[in-house]
C-alpha cells in the first residue's frame, strides 16, 4: 500500500555501485531504512542529490509492518535546502546533528512533535542569517526535551554544579566524575535561559564551548544506550571554535 509522508534523510549505504540503503526519520513512520535502487544511473528516476544528510523531503512510499528494507515510489525535495549544502558553516553544523540524530533515533513509529520539532529546527538552520555560532547547542539542549531527559532548571548561587547523571544542578561535586563543573555549568544555564529562541546567542570562550560540547555528549551517552562515538564535533570545532 502507497503512503505519503515527509521524511529527514540521516544516512545512506552504498548497497551496490548503483543502489543505496537510505536511513530516513519520517512523519508517519519514524526511523524507516529504505532500500534505493539504480539511484546513480544517468537517468535514475530518484535522484541521489534528494538523500544528501538531513534532506527534507517528501516521499511516497510502500510500507509493510515488520519488513527490514521499505522501499520508496517517489522522491523529491520539500523544501530544498539553499544554504546548508552550500555554506561550510552550516554544512559542518548539519554534519554534527546528523550524526547525533542518526546515533540516537531509534524508535518505528510516528512521533509527530519530535519530527516537527527536528524538521523546522532545520529548515531555521537554512536560513539563518547570520548563522548563530551556538545554533548546534541550543538544538541539543532542546532535543532532550523531547528525549526525556532536559535539565531541570535549578540553577543559583549554591547549586551551581551539574550533575549529568542527575540532570539537575547542585551544590557539591559528586562522589561519580558525570559532572559539569561550575565554571562551565554558568554557561550551560545561560543557554537554558534563552531557550527556544535559535537566534540568540551566549558569549561562551572557545575552551568552555568546546568542553560544553564534550559534557552534553556525555550526558546523552549516561541517557542513552544506544548513543556512542559522535565524532564530527571536531570538524565543527575547526570552523566554529
Amino acid at each position: 500500500m502507497l503512503h505519503k509522508t515527509r521524511g529527514i534523510v540521516l544516512h545512506t549505504t552504498d548497497y551496490s555501485e548503483t543502489s543505496i540503503v537510505a536511513k530516513i526519520y519520517t512523519e508517519l513512520f519514524g526511523m524507516q531504512s529504505y532500500m534505493v535502487n539504480s539511484v546513480r544511473k544517468k537517468n535514475a528516476k530518484l535522484k541521489s542529490n534528494v538523500f544528501q544528510a538531513l534532506s527534507l523531503v517528501e516521499l511516497v512510499v510502500y510500507h509493510k509492518e515488520r519488513v527490514g528494507l521499505q522501499r520508496i515510489a517517489e522522491a523529491k525535495p520539500m523544501p530544498a535546502l539553499k544554504e546548508i549544502p552550500f555554506d561550510v558553516r552550516k554544512s559542518s553544523m548539519a554534519l554534527f546533528l546528523d550524526e547525533v540524530l542518526y546515533k540516537s533515533i531509534q524508535e518505528e513509529e510516528c512521533n509527530t512533535a519530535l519530527f516537527e520539532f527536528i524538521f523546522h529546527s532545520i529548515q531555521i538552520l537554512d536560513l539563518q542569517h547570520p548563522v548563530n555560532p551556538d545554533f548546534h547547542l541550543l538544538f541539543l539542549l532542546q532535543y532532550t526535551r523531547h528525549l526525556g531527559f532536559f535539565p531541570v532548571m535549578n540553577y543559583d548561587e549554591i547549586n551551581c554544579v551539574f550533575n549529568l547523571q542527575e540532570g539537575h544542578f547542585q551544590t557539591d561535586i559528586p562522589s561519580h566524575p558525570f559532572y559539569i563543573p561550575a565554571h562551565v555549568s554558568r554557561y550551560l544555564h545561560q543557554l537554558l535561559e534563552v531557550l527556544p529562541d535559535y537566534n540568540a546567542s551566549v558569549s561562551i570562550p572557545v575552551e568552555i564551548k568546546r568542553q560544553l560540547i564534550e559534557h552534553l555528549l556525555e550526558y546523552f551517552e549516561l541517557h542513552l544506550s544506544t548513543f556512542s562515538g559522535v565524532k564530527s564535533h571536531r570538524v565543527l570545532e575547526q570552523i566554529f571554535l
